[in-house]
């Protein structure tokens, strides 16, 4: 589909964040409210170093209440164990009849790396290299059933096709992985892969791995030139750049409800704070920021986190989505099912199947 301005609709996420929660009903009234809006999808994070209930437990707890919006948590790459990731990933997929998401991230810290004893802390260039290949050896065990490996033939009492069912045999830099995934494949084939890519160490596994990379700058010339490193990127690992998704993450404080944006944090791009970029004013002013920024190709959408959930994205739904909505920028309905059609993308085929069941 395509804006009035001539450029595709923008595409708009929302994270679901909330300090010291501990009960999935605030989430799910979360969800059901961006879902109201029509927006692509939710995020959840979480991290190792705070406690907290694990995000794709909450996004699972989510799925059943919802109908269309997609659920992306954060499943860290570190000191977990691929397999078992990539299988709850596929889990949630199918939970959700395909609207999952996978939040790529990594621990850095000494203080997460005691927590499993295994070792120690690594540089940051390390673990995004590690997480590249949890990525790479995620996508071949999501292919290691092809669509129809699933027989369910009473009379014979097959199951399975073994033909459709290929072994992955797969050694990383700091982990192997052997055997066919438990999971069959999943409505979607691939959940979407989502990097933060603001931090330089992280663009290198986001132009080759991730369906949708979010950046946090201040300005709209800083990410449009990152938009360009990443989908130039993409090209040199073979993909077609327009396959990846730029969002600007943005913190947004709409506490002053339709007042005029802050000095420095509208018109002029927000302000750039320890936390990343922060806007703080009314929702029409920003609909007018992320309007202008569209039209720049400074970004394909943005990932906006509310300062106050529940207040915050209350006012981004019912008055930037809907102001952008009136002019031609964002959609009014979700026309597909599965987050990949929310975000313009196709299935992807089974590099199995595609190559004549050859891993």
């Amino acid at each position: 589909m395509t804006a009035r301005n001539g450029r595709g609709l923008l595409h708009l996420a929302a994270a679901l964040d909330q300090q010291a929660a501990y009960d999935a009903a605030s989430s799910v009234e979360l969800a059901r409210l961006a879902e109201y809006g029509a927006l692509d999808f939710v995020t959840l994070g979480d991290t190792f170093a705070r406690p907290g209930l694990d995000a794709l437990a909450v996004l699972s707890r989510i799925a059943p209440a919802t109908g269309r919006i997609g659920l992306v948590p954060t499943v860290t790459t570190t000191h977990t164990e691929p397999f078992h990731v990539q299988a709850a990933v596929a889990t949630l997929d199918w939970v959700s009849r395909g609207r999952a998401g996978w939040g790529i991230d990594v621990s850095t810290s000494e203080g997460e790396a005691r927590l499993f004893g295994r070792r120690h802390a690594a540089a940051a260039d390390a673990l995004w290299q590690e997480a590249g290949e949890v990525a790479d050896v995620a996508a071949r065990l999501w292919d290691s059933w092809e669509d129809d490996a699933e027989i369910r033939d009473e009379s014979t009492g097959r199951f399975i096709d073994r033909d459709k069912l290929h072994y992955v045999d797969f050694e990383g830099s700091a982990f192997s992985v052997r055997g066919p995934s438990i999971v069959p494949r999943s409505p979607q084939g691939h959940p979407v892969r989502v990097v933060d890519a603001t931090d330089r160490h992280a663009r290198r596994t986001a132009a080759r791995y991730a369906d949708v990379a979010v950046i946090r700058v201040a300005g709209p010339a800083q990410a449009r030139a990152l938009r360009i490193e990443l989908r130039d990127g993409a090209a040199e690992f073979g993909r077609n750049p327009d396959s990846l998704r730029v969002l600007a993450g943005l913190t947004v404080d709409l506490g002053d409800g339709e007042h005029a944006a802050e000095p420095s944090h509208g018109g002029g791009g927000p302000r750039q704070t320890a936390q990343g970029p922060l806007y703080r004013g009314g929702p029409v002013d920003l609909a007018e920021l992320i309007a202008s920024w569209h039209e720049a190709d400074a970004a394909d959408g943005f990932h906006l986190t509310p300062v106050e959930p529940r207040r915050d994205l209350e006012r981004l739904v019912n008055g930037t989505v809907a102001l952008l909505q009136h002019r031609g920028l964002f959609r009014t309905f979700y026309p597909g099912s599965t987050l990949r059609e929310h975000l313009g993308l196709g299935r992807p085929a089974n590099q199995y199947a595609a190559a004549g069941g050859t891993p």
